[in-house]
């Protein structure tokens, strides 16, 4: 009998067409009592990230997120925008009770398992100007469960909230900061449990009925049977007599040499029973494959450790964070930013504090930089600085590099000493004379 026949008291032959692990209508009303399924079958958010496989991804993405710089920057000159306003809504404190990480961390958790993520900008007009110039001074993040965005006869989008004391209020594009996941109808995104609640809800049952087992299950290494009946004082006799002298780890290996007619058996291993770790392992590939994570950042795959975990970091960051990362940029950009700011500046990630790799490798590239070897050199020495987290200090600039660069514009360029006056020439006439 297998571990899941075991669990849900399944003896009788299964009926063709019988999915093996369908839970039956006992287990489904338990699951649902104790909050993990919800409605037609969807999976609870909280429930469902007690996988730990749903919980890695979930957090690792919404952590890489939150760690991250995000600055906004003069698209320009590439220089951070440190007096605008929102640079410090992005990069310090979008509110009051929140710091950049925790926010930021709890708007992209939201974004994957709910499919949508909103935040209530709450702006400072400025009336003494003529064009009444607004400002972002908080960012407030709303429960994605009482927004409902609704597209208008106007081709405008709307926010309606419920909040928790009651009531409606709606509110125009402009004021909800929306991270949007896929969406089938570019309004409202899609979550990711959603799409993959058929993998997580195996997954659960699965971790489910393994340990139901061990709570309810018995473990037995084998059987001793008699020819007939025994008497009471025999019966103890033998349970006695075998565990003293074939019992525990000191007794490993020894044959046992049994009376009366007894025989030891030990009852055949169901291959199902074998095959309850791999179905745990092909979950965990469902999910990992569904969040865009690599199976070694899940700690499943111990033999890709080594030279080849830097291209599947590489990889992630390429192909599983870069989305979110555009996702950001743009919607800061389209909702946070306004008239000629948008064309000014832009918000921008900084990836690269997971692509530096090891010291040797940054110690070599800086190198070149700087110009070691013969390379052409791209860089400084204040900008080497900058980019290791160094404090600023006055240092001789690089004499490869400070040839090339332009006087800046205005200065005069430093006064020409003036040259000898030629002595004057002396009159042939006056040496005749």
């Amino acid at each position: 009998m297998s571990i899941i026949d075991r669990i849900f008291g399944r003896s009788q032959p299964r009926a063709e067409g019988f999915m093996p692990l369908d839970p039956t209508p006992i287990v489904l009303a338990t699951l649902r009592g104790e909050g993990w399924l919800l409605g037609d079958g969807e999976v609870n958010v909280r429930q469902a990230m007690r996988n730990t496989s749903v919980y890695r991804c979930v957090t690792l993405i919404s952590n890489v997120i939150g760690m991250l710089p995000l600055h906004l920057i003069e698209s320009d000159t590439k220089e951070k925008a440190k007096d605008h306003p929102l640079f410090a809504l992005l990069h310090r404190e979008p509110n009051a009770w929140q710091t950049a990480f925790e926010f930021r961390t709890l708007m992209q958790m939201r974004a994957l398992t709910k499919g949508n993520a909103y935040a209530l900008v709450v702006w400072s007009v400025d009336y003494s100007r003529a064009d009444r110039k607004r400002k972002p001074v908080r960012l407030i993040p709303l429960d994605p469960d009482r927004v409902k965005p609704k597209l208008t006869d106007a081709w405008e989008i709307v926010y309606e909230y419920s909040p928790p004391s009651g009531g409606r209020v709606t509110y125009g594009v402009s004021d909800i900061l929306h991270l949007r996941g896929l969406s089938f109808d570019g309004i409202v995104g899609e979550s990711a449990l959603r799409q993959a609640r058929d993998a997580i809800r195996l997954a659960l049952d699965v971790d489910l009925a393994i340990r139901r087992l061990y709570e309810r299950g018995s473990f037995v290494g084998g059987v001793l049977e008699t020819p007939g009946e025994l008497t009471q004082e025999a019966f103890d006799r033998l349970i006695t007599s075998f565990n003293e002298n074939y019992g525990g780890a000191n007794n490993a290996g020894k044959v046992p040499l049994l009376e009366g007619g007894t025989t030891f058996k030990v009852p055949p291993t169901s291959a199902k029973d074998a095959q309850a770790n791999e179905l745990r392992g092909r979950q965990v590939e469902e999910i990992a494959r569904v969040f865009g994570v690599p199976r070694p950042l899940l700690m499943v795959d111990e033999t890709s450790w080594g030279s080849g975990i830097e291209a599947l970091g590489n990889f992630f960051v390429t192909f599983g964070l870069s989305p979110q990362f555009e996702m950001w940029q743009q919607a800061i950009k389209r909702t946070l930013l306004e008239n000629k700011d948008k064309e000014r500046f832009d918000a921008r990630f900084n990836p690269a504090a997971l692509l530096r790799g090891t010291m040797k490798d940054q110690g070599e590239y800086l190198a070149k930089a700087l110009g070691a070897g013969g390379h052409q050199p791209w860089t400084d020495y204040e900008e080497v600085r900058d980019v290791l987290d160094l404090p600023a200090r006055t240092i001789a600039p690089n004499p490869m590099t400070a040839r090339r660069i332009a006087p800046p514009v205005g200065d005069d360029p430093p006064p020409e000493a003036p040259k000898p006056k030629p002595a004057p020439k002396k009159d042939d006439d006056d040496d005749d004379e």
